[in-house]
Order: structure tokens, then C-alpha cells, then sequence
């Protein structure tokens, strides 16, 4: 079995593929000061919890955008499943031609989202992911990954907001009964809902402009699901985009 390893900046999310199929998938918060042996028992739980055992891991690969816990979560891995993971960076083959400027400033979860959507739906599309930051990369038909768009992700987006006014809430970000808000709750979760579905459907707009061409949106990430609901240029939300991806590169490299 594979054990694929997404690392962002506030989640980690692992799933456990047998061939083509996805077992499981768990996520645990991303801290860089949780040592080896921490992550270690945290794996051997989740595969506990799953049913499945450690003894039927046999390769590990991981995408990550937090350089400070590679050491700890590579030493976990090594030690603890006796395996050495495969890590997703400069050399990985992909099947994807990067066309920035500066290949390596890609993050590797974009990569990765790319390769999985890329794969299923062909191109040109436009992967939209809603994690701590919200990214919009955008692949042609030919499986060119041509840049895209990064912004502030809604929920940094809603702790910029209250850390700098005095009298603002912490709220929980819903979609509210109605755009008008008739409470600060309201009126907060109204703005951080309509006002991110107008700037992704602006993007998105903007970006079909510049192709000429009207391409396929996927979605992914936490808060996918609410955004899509509440506009039509969504075609589809893919919650484990990012694990397929790692699963395709794997069998693309091992």
C-alpha cells in the first residue's frame, strides 16, 4: 500500500492508497516543533484506526509547502516504517511542462493538484484550491502549467480582518440566511462568503479572457464545497485532488 503525504500550512492530510484506491485519508494540524517520535505514534494510530498495518506500507511519498517539519517527518517515516518516502521537488517526473519562470518557486501541491486534474479531465482547466491561501493555477490542453493566481485564503482573509479592528468577533465563516446582514455576524460572514465567491468568479472570468478559451474549473480544499454551491463556475469539486495527484506521480516515478 501507499501512503501519500500532503503537507500545508495548517493542515496535513495522509491517505492510503491499494493500487488505484483510495483506503482512507486522515488530517492532523501541520506543527514544525511536533517531533519524530510524535508523528510516529500519530501514523501508527491513524493506520490502527483504519485497519490497516504498518507492515503493509511499502512506499511513502509526500508534497509539501513547510520546509521546517521535513526533518521530523522524514525520521518518523524512516524510522517507524523502515521506509525511505519519495519527495515530490526538482526531478520529480510529473508529465507536466512548467512554464513559470522559475519552475522551482511552484509549490509542490500545485504541481501535484495539476498532474491529478490534468489526468482526469484533461486541459485546459483551472484548479482552484481553498487552503491557507487560495490558488488558481491554470494547465492548457496540452498539459502546460502556465502560472496562475495567488491570493489570502478565507480564513486568513477573516483573522486579518479581527486582528486589526477593535470591536470585531472571531466568527465561524457560514453562509449566512441573507447577503444583508442584521447582525456584525452576519454582515462578517456575508462579506467573507459573497465577497470570496465574487472574487473567485472574477478571476476566473478573467483568466478564460486571457486564453481566449473557456476552460473546466475543479475545486478543492476545505471550504470548496460552500464556495461552489454559490456560484456556476465551479464544475466540479475533487476533495482528494491532492492525494490522487501524489498517487499518479508515484506510479509515474517508483
Amino acid at each position: 500500500m501507499l501512503l501519500a503525504i500532503d503537507v500545508g500550512n495548517t493542515n496535513t492530510v495522509l491517505g492510503i492508497f491499494d493500487g488505484e484506491k483510495e483506503i482512507s485519508h486522515f488530517r492532523i494540524t501541520t506543527n514544525i516543533t511536533r517531533t519524530s517520535d510524535e508523528t510516529g505514534m500519530l501514523f501508527l494510530q491513524y493506520f490502527a484506526s483504519c485497519g490497516v498495518d504498518k507492515k503493509d506500507i511499502t512506499d511513502v511519498i509526500i508534497a509539501s509547502v513547510v520546509p521546517p517539519v521535513m526533518y521530523s517527518l522524514e525520521h518518523a517515516i524512516r524510522k517507524y516504517l523502515g521506509i525511505t518516502p519519495m519527495v515530490v521537488g526538482p526531478g520529480t517526473k510529473t508529465g507536466i511542462n512548467i512554464k513559470y519562470d522559475n519552475p522551482r518557486e511552484v509549490g509542490a501541491d500545485r504541481i501535484v493538484n495539476a498532474v491529478a486534474a490534468y489526468n482526469k479531465y484533461g486541459g485546459p482547466i483551472i484548479i482552484v484550491d481553498f487552503g491557507t491561501a487560495t490558488t488558481f493555477c491554470v494547465v492548457n490542453e496540452t498539459g502546460d502549467y502556465l502560472g496562475g493566481v495567488i491570493c489570502a485564503g478565507i480564513k486568513v482573509s477573516m483573522d486579518a480582518l479581527v486582528s486589526k479592528t477593535s470591536k470585531l468577533p472571531r466568527v465561524e465563516i457560514l453562509k449566512p440566511q441573507s447577503v444583508i446582514g442584521k447582525t456584525t455576524v452576519s454582515s462578517m460572514q456575508s462579506g467573507a462568503v459573497y465577497g470570496y465567491v465574487g472574487q473567485v468568479e472574477n478571476i476566473i472570468r478573467k483568466i478564460n479572457e486571457e486564453l481566449g478559451v473557456k476552460t473546466k474549473v475543479i475545486a478543492t480544499g476545505g471550504l470548496a464545497g460552500m464556495i461552489a454551491n454559490e456560484t456556476d463556475v465551479i464544475d466540479v469539486v475533487e476533495r482528494s485532488l491532492t492525494l490522487e495527484g501524489l498517487r499518479i506521480i508515484y506510479e509515474k516515478n517508483k
